[in-house]
């Protein structure tokens, strides 16, 4: 696996060059116009909008351009903006990390590649093995987390991260959701984060998530043993097909968060890497009743006191 430094400059911004052309792809075909039409309409050769589409690194994304295929598109003012963004970010920024949103303190405005691509995905699968993850954390137990290690961020920056999470879960309640399949370690619950009211209050979120068709959680126990998610956890994000293709509108995507950064991977060997390990930790985790059932027991063991109940599920 490459190094975050390794995707820095020409690789990262060749990803977010192709998401962006995908999209207004998608955009156009949804508005019913042809690339000679949208070509005549913008007054630009139709080489100029092939390449425009295709992300290739020759073209620099022009605001008037962008602008105005946004309008012959008639796009949303916030679609607008986030095309406005991203095609900036791709001309002034061209050799910075731009997946670094995480760690730096002035996040972008359009929150990262990564909560672009999450928007737009058809399938979130994560793994996590030390915490619940973001789209599921509480306020509460999302501030406890990005505290750490102290004396990494301010006061400040914490509540910015925090609230950028929190307006990420708003997809959940989004009128066609993705579907979140989540896996995540049995220590996740055992944890104490924030201490027991907090922890309480994360438990009986989950189960609250978990009773929508579209959010599902399975536990991997103790006793599932050794297990290919030992290594790293991981989302992979599984995108829609555009309107009248048959081809998704981006093809899969890895992603891997880091203290300092993160990882983009989507070479056909690295997705197939990680839907092995994705297959392996399906296999070993519990369905999701017994899921629920563990989730609720240690739930119990909370706030009853009784610790030796969090390994019923497993008996």
């Amino acid at each position: 696996m490459k190094g975050a430094s390794d995707l820095s400059g020409s690789i990262g911004t060749t990803l977010l060059r192709r998401h962006i052309g995908r999209w207004l792809t998608v955009l156009r075909e949804s508005a019913g116009i042809s690339q000679d039409a949208a070509a005549r309409a913008l007054q630009r050769g139709s080489s100029t909008i092939w390449r425009i589409e295709a992300g290739d690194s020759r073209i620099r994304f022009r605001d008037v351009d962008v602008d105005a295929m946004c309008t012959l598109y008639r796009v949303s003012p916030e679609t607008r903006h986030r095309l406005l963004t991203m095609t900036r970010e791709t001309r002034e920024a061209p050799r910075r990390a731009w997946w670094h949103d995480y760690t730096e303190s002035a996040l972008p405005a359009w929150f990262g590649l990564y909560v672009s691509l999450e928007d737009s995905a058809a399938t979130i699968r994560h793994f996590v093995s030390e915490s619940v993850p973001g789209l599921l954390q509480t306020r509460e137990y999302a501030e406890a987390v990005t505290r750490l290690p102290v004396g990494l961020l301010t006061d400040e920056e914490v509540e910015r991260r925090v609230k950028i999470r929190l307006e990420r879960q708003a997809l959940l309640n989004s009128p066609r959701p993705p579907h979140l399949r989540t896996i995540i370690n049995q220590a996740v619950l055992d944890r104490l984060v924030g201490g027991p009211e907090v922890m309480v209050a994360q438990l009986e979120h989950i189960l609250d998530a978990m009773k929508r068709h579209s959010v599902s959680v399975r536990v991997l126990p103790y006793s599932a043993g050794e297990h290919a998610g030992m290594t790293s956890t991981f989302t992979l994000l599984s995108f829609p097909n555009a309107p009248l293709a048959t081809e998704p509108v981006e093809p899969p995507l890895a992603y891997v968060d880091t203290l300092t950064g993160a990882l983009y991977l989507n070479k056909a060997e690295e997705i197939r890497a990680y839907d092995l390990v994705w297959s392996d930790l399906e296999s070993r985790a519990l369905d999701e009743a017994s899921s629920r059932e563990m989730i609720e027991n240690a739930l119990e063991a909370l706030t009853s006191g009784r610790p030796d109940q969090r390994d019923v599920a497993q008996e």
